[in-house]
């Protein structure tokens, strides 16, 4: 195992193309954009820019031939000042340690905006997941997990599920880590299923986080949800869950999306009709009475966007095609620095992942509180919950919207970058 920190891009190393930006990219300019607006000591902000520490690991696995494949495997953790790191474990082919510094540290900011005790952690295996087996993938993450092992903990970094991992990865993750300390910990991962520890509504927390924010923005606008048109693009766990709660709540959701193409009916789409990634993977289209392309979505002329697939779905290169009066990120990155500023100079709202989809990381937070008390919560507390959290957090990011001449994801930066710095200021510098 190795350990070491990120080194800041220098004005001689210049930003790879939006369509190609990693994360850390564009974290760190939104970073730099966020601390122009408030005061925060320039030490403290320039802290912020680099993790505290990244873990690169190789994990070895015996696959089902008989053969042996090595893959790498990393832990970036950004920020604990306010508590534990916590961030999701992803499995895919494009996991970097650039990617994984960066979207740490939007984890940092998302804790922060929801005003939970937890830091920022990301971490994943360069693997395609759809290449291995069900054993393989066992294998792999109870590796992976021992690897890691001694930088993780219910009080240090607490993993939970991402993209190309679920609830099965954390209760072997659990397991593991469990079997080398000699106790059961329920408490080192989150995301696992309620009958080892998990929560109730975690797996459907990050959409619902999603619908809640875009009813409040809808409003916010004078757009009542009852006379809003809704497009999602992306019918994984975020997108099915915010489109058909928004669906359940009023609104008119036109079109939804995966890999194969997007639903589309202008009149409204029954979204519980049509499978979400985890109930049937890649069946949008063969559902659909009607379909369009991903990027036709994208230029809906719809009240509501709700980008919810992968990272820079928007970028300077398709922006112009964007049509929609709101954006709502529901992935984590979805809309370029670049073509966000294009979004305000048309004055086109973006509410920030980083508000939207915190459902996930404060649902997680529940479980916790489940799991260090061993006492579970019911669905209805969890939903209750949740639902107070969010408006808590909408209410903090709207009034310094309201404050400040800026975007929403100034405001939402604003409220984060304030509450971490003044924990920092607190807390002093070791010497």
């Amino acid at each position: 195992m190795s350990s070491d920190t990120s080194e800041r891009p220098t004005a001689e190393r210049p930003d790879p193309p939006e369509e190609t930006a990693p994360a850390l990219v564009t974290a760190r300019r939104q970073l730099d954009r966020a601390a122009s607006l408030v005061d925060v000591d320039p030490n403290v902000v320039e802290r912020f820019a680099h993790p505290d520490a990244v873990h690169e690991v190789t994990v070895p696995i015996e696959r089902d031939d008989g053969s042996v494949e090595v893959f790498r495997g990393y832990r970036a953790q950004h920020d604990s000042v306010r508590g534990p790191y916590k961030g999701g474990l992803r499995y895919h082919p494009d996991v970097s340690r650039e990617e994984c510094i960066g979207l740490a540290m939007w984890m940092t900011w998302k804790c922060a905006v929801m005003d939970i005790p937890f830091g920022g952690a990301k971490g994943g295996v360069v693997v395609d997941p759809k290449r291995l087996s069900d054993g393989e993938r066992e294998r792999l993450t109870r590796r992976f997990t021992d690897e890691i092992r001694n930088v993780i903990g219910p009080t240090t970094d607490i993993p939970a599920p991402d993209m190309g991992t679920d609830a099965e990865t954390m209760s072997w993750m659990m397991d593991a880590y469990s079997m080398q300390e000699a106790e059961t910990i329920p408490g080192v991962v989150t995301g696992k299923p309620p009958v080892i520890g998990g929560s109730e509504g975690r797996a459907e927390a990050p959409g619902r986080s999603v619908a809640i924010v875009a009813r409040e923005v809808a409003d916010y606008y004078g757009s009542p949800l009852s006379e809003t048109t809704v497009a999602v693009q992306g019918f994984g766990s975020v997108g099915a869950n915010a489109a058909r709660l928004l669906d359940d709540w009023g609104a008119t959701v036109v079109a939804v999306s995966d890999v194969t193409g997007a639903a589309y009916d202008p009149d409204g789409l029954d979204t519980r009709a049509i499978p979400s990634h985890e109930e049937e993977p890649e069946a949008v289209a063969a559902h659909a009475e009607d379909t369009i392309g991903n990027g036709d979505l994208l230029a809906l002329d719809v009240d509501l966007l709700v980008p919810a697939a992968v990272g820079n779905a928007i970028t300077e290169a398709n922006v112009a095609d964007v049509q929609a009066d709101i954006v709502v990120e529901g992935a984590n990155g979805p809309v370029s620095f670049g073509a966000e500023e294009a979004l305000a100079d048309r004055t086109i709202p973006v509410v920030p992942d980083i508000l939207a989809n915190a459902g996930g990381v404060t649902v997680s937070y529940f479980e916790w509180l489940q799991d260090i008390n061993r006492r579970s919560w019911s669905a209805e507390r969890v939903n209750e919950e949740l639902e107070t959290e969010m408006l808590s957090a909408w209410d903090a990011v709207r009034a310094e919207f309201e404050a400040r001449d800026g975007t929403w994801r100034d405001a939402a930066y604003v409220v984060a970058l304030s509450r971490i710095a003044e924990a920092h200021e607190a807390r002093g510098l070791w010497p």
